[in-house]
């Protein structure tokens, strides 16, 4: 008897106030005030004079093709778990483990991987996470290893494409680096990094006596059937044409995901126009990222900028690559990813790019201490509690660090290789 698979991605993501009855909204999250005032502060600079308009203007140019791109490809990430993709790949990884605890580790590492490398990392964190820790329940092992799983690589795996983390897109412009051209120096990068999240997390959290029991075997789950059949294919599709045309095709990322965001959003209107709701859209994101854009110009203009400088220096060798690496891991757990990354790319001189990449390192793989470091660990956090799944901190902060640390020497170390 085939069952149908749990619709653990179908909810409403954790970018957006969610719908609550008669249309009104819930009250609001903590993360959504935070967004609302970082772009009030940005204003209040703008108005008050403390941030002058050109630079303003810049960075909103700047910023416009980004929050497009973000809220597309959110949307169509977030009708693809609903359409049970997610949910079916899942537990299409169950059964290919057979079983055995080393093989569903390889294949959990794989997938959580090329979730992030071809969706981003928020999208792993809000989609993947419930479908990882449903995978738990439905094969009856314990929820941490699975969970540790998708919250180390959602960060660690985000190096490869410009459409794998915003700062990629950031870094990836900076340098005119095409995302092929980006995927070219930075693979060797990303399979270390890769490479030593796996061996930290066999180590910590995988291996016998680390996962919560001592059985060698688990149940592979029955084989799932879809609710929507034709809906899955369509979603399944354009997330691979997606993944394709930002490989081979030079247009901008924006419009390859509006145009995916097109096909999935027609899809669902047609089979299950239900699901169609505001909720959709990330609007924290939305505000968040041009907020946080203003907030960091204005700080940078004000002192800040000659504290990098000092920290970061300008030495475009290796050494001068680690430094940069670790002052962005540190300075992403002291605040978070993003703003440490645009802080930092405007001290580096425009002409050391290595130094760029590696500063770029720093703020992707390094920010695994604390739970602000970066957005996507916010949203596996919140993921998480709503789960009933609860990660001891002092473990949490402990393993974060030492992964933190060896992650981020690895993938400067290959970069240097590969540069």
């Amino acid at each position: 008897m085939m069952r149908e698979v749990s619709g653990g991605s179908a909810q409403a993501g954790d970018d957006g106030p969610a719908e609550g009855p008669g249309g009104g909204l819930r009250r609001l999250h903590p993360l959504d005030w935070l967004a609302g005032a970082l772009l009030v502060l940005g204003l209040l600079a703008v108005v008050t004079g403390l941030l002058p308009s050109e630079p303003a203007a810049e960075e909103m140019r700047r910023v416009g093709p980004l929050v497009v791109f973000l809220g597309t490809v959110i949307v169509m990430a977030e009708l693809t778990g609903r359409a049970q993709v997610f949910d079916v790949v899942a537990a299409w990884v169950a059964r290919a483990g057979r079983g055995r605890y080393p093989l569903l580790f390889g294949l959990c590492v794989a997938f959580a991987s090329l979730t992030t490398i071809a969706l981003n990392l928020d999208t792993t964190a809000v989609l993947l996470t419930p479908v990882m820790l449903a995978l738990a329940a439905r094969v009856g092992i314990a929820a941490v290893p699975l969970a540790m799983t998708t919250v180390w690589l959602a960060n660690t795996a985000s190096l490869l494409l410009p459409v794998s983390n915003l700062t990629n897109l950031l870094a990836a412009d900076r340098v005119a680096l095409s995302p092929s051209g980006l995927a070219a120096v930075m693979w060797l990068p990303q399979l270390a990094s890769i490479a030593v999240t796996a061996a930290c997390l066999w180590v910590f959290y995988w291996r016998r006596g680390r996962r919560g029991e001592g059985q060698d075997r688990y149940t592979p789950p029955e084989a799932p059937v879809a609710g929507d059949p034709v809906l899955l294919r369509i979603c399944a599709v354009a997330c691979g044409g997606f993944l394709l045309a930002i490989l081979v095709a030079d247009v901008p990322l924006w419009s390859v995901s509006l145009t995916g965001m097109v096909v999935v959003v027609v899809a669902f209107a047609v089979r299950r126009r239900q699901e169609l709701r505001l909720s959709l859209v990330p609007w924290r994101l939305l505000v968040l990222v041009p907020g946080m854009f203003l907030v960091v110009e204005t700080v940078d203009a004000h002192g800040l900028h000659e504290l990098l400088e000092s920290a970061l220096g300008s030495d475009n060798g290796f050494l001068g690559m680690l430094r940069s690496a670790a002052v962005g891991a540190g300075l992403s757990n002291v605040l978070n990813n993003l703003p440490a990354y645009l802080a930092g790319e405007a001290v580096v001189p425009a002409e050391n790019h290595e130094q760029l990449l590696a500063l770029l390192i720093g703020v992707n793989v390094g920010p695994l201490v604390t739970p602000w470091a970066s957005l996507a660990t916010l949203l596996w956090f919140e993921r998480c509690r709503r789960h009933g799944t609860r990660i001891a901190m002092g473990r949490f902060v402990g393993t974060g660090l030492l992964l933190s640390v060896t992650g981020t020497l690895a993938a400067v170390s290959a970069l240097a290789l590969v540069g």
